[in-house]
């Protein structure tokens, strides 16, 4: 009986840990002004949200450790997976002291957060090797495969460093990435569990319990941000899952969200150095709808909605549509 529900059981327990670390945590940063600093070229409205406590993706991160540990088997699926969500958090969480220590939006730099991001996934690959993984990617709804060999590497950095960044460019609204975050890490715990990974789809689960009883104090409004600390951890998290699930292209789908986010950063850049013009109002597209009068909780409601949408195409190509 318990195996049938293991699922459900481990988003609950993750969720209640979520919610019980909270209102513990919460005041401990209030009490040492871990406090965000907002971008002044940011929307306006966003200024009130100032000092606001950060760093909250301690909170995903804590109860994901304590319900991963409880109900998944300790082999090197597991360690891979800490590996790389603890791993990426640790660097957000770098980032997030340093914003707070010096009192500025910036944090790490930019070289030095891609070269952490670089190491990283240089010991990803290294326990990738020592177990055995298979170095193919599966075309989503199809049965064919291709076969990358070495050029795996190459590709394992820039599905690591580019989902991390993605999911990171999500984060800029109350219970955006939250709800997003869960919707797909959702699909995966679905996807790895009629594949029979099981210790996948328990972490998948965990992720989900996590970040849904973060959203109690994430919501419009925010009672305290994730920070890099937890959406640099999420995107860890969400590229290795693909991984292991040799889901890796399927992620562009489940995570369309994420895709579409950066995609608006990159046209926005592009267009404005090359015409001098901007496409949408405000980068990334989130912000964009916000200038044009809709409400923070329209467009994190529908950035959900959205989120759902491709996160049962995923499932449909990969369940299904089963190879």
């Amino acid at each position: 009986m318990f195996a049938d529900n293991v699922l459900i059981v481990t988003i609950v327990a993750a969720f209640l840990i979520a919610v019980l670390i909270g209102p513990l945590f919460i005041p401990v940063l209030r009490r040492l002004k871990f406090g965000q600093a907002i971008r002044e070229e940011g929307p306006q409205s966003h200024q009130k949200k100032a000092g606001t406590p950060t760093m909250g993706g301690t909170i995903i991160l804590l109860a994901l450790i304590f319900t991963v540990l409880k109900f998944a088997n300790a082999n090197m699926e597991v360690y891979f997976l800490l590996l790389v969500t603890l791993g990426y958090g640790l660097i957000g969480f770098l980032d997030d002291f340093i914003k707070i220590r010096k009192k500025r939006n910036l944090g790490l730099t930019a070289r030095q957060k891609f070269a952490g991001q670089i190491v990283l996934g240089i010991l990803a690959y290294i326990l990738l090797l020592l177990m055995g993984h298979d170095t193919s990617l599966h075309l989503p709804g199809t049965p064919w495969k291709l076969e990358l060999g070495y050029f795996y590497f190459p590709f394992l950095l820039f599905l690591l460093v580019g989902t991390t960044n993605a999911v990171n460019i999500t984060d800029g609204l109350d219970g955006l990435l939250a709800g997003t975050g869960a919707i797909a890490f959702g699909a995966y715990a679905i996807i790895a569990w009629f594949g029979q990974d099981y210790d996948t789809a328990i972490f998948s689960a965990a992720v989900v319990g996590a970040v849904l009883g973060f959203l109690v104090f994430n919501a419009h409004p925010a009672r305290v941000f994730m920070g890099d600390t937890g959406s640099l951890g999420l995107g860890g998290a969400l590229a290795g899952i693909a991984i292991m699930t040799k889901t890796e292209l399927l992620l562009a789908i489940i995570g369309g969200v994420f895709v579409v986010e950066t995609l608006s950063v990159i046209m926005q850049v592009v267009s404005f150095k090359t015409r001098g013009k901007r496409i949408f109002r405000m980068s990334p597209l989130h912000h964009h709808f916000e200038l044009t009068g809709w409400s923070e909780w329209r467009v994190v409601v529908t950035f959900w909605l959205v989120g759902m949408i491709f996160a049962g195409l995923g499932v449909y190509l990969e369940v299904v549509t089963i190879r």
